[in-house]
């Protein structure tokens, strides 16, 4: 899915894709809503956060799949990740995913 386009959810849900991506700019609930909750979502992690302390993408991985729920949900990033992310910190996403 392309970035910002949450308006189309709805008629992409329909297309027989498996699952639908979702960016950082839409939110679970709206995500969800506009997909008609029947589908697979994957996302929605600004990347640019990446650079925040290790303990706040702790914070904010468990604050994303509380959101999202564990059905029909892939963790992952809501658009490919920044180059100078620093490995420890895309290290500590992984780890905070595995650890839900």
């Amino acid at each position: 899915m392309g970035k910002a386009v949450g308006s189309p959810y709805h008629e992409m849900a329909k297309s027989g894709a498996s699952a639908l991506g979702v960016d950082w700019t839409c939110s679970a609930r709206n995500a969800r809503y506009l997909s008609g909750g029947q589908i697979t979502l994957q996302g929605n992690y600004d990347p640019a956060r990446l650079f925040s302390p290790i303990s706040q993408i702790k914070k904010d991985v468990k604050q994303m799949i509380d959101a999202f729920g564990k059905d029909r949900y892939i963790v992952n990033l809501g658009h490919g990740i920044l180059p100078n992310i620093p490995v420890d910190h895309a290290k500590a996403f992984v780890d905070a995913v595995k650890e839900y």
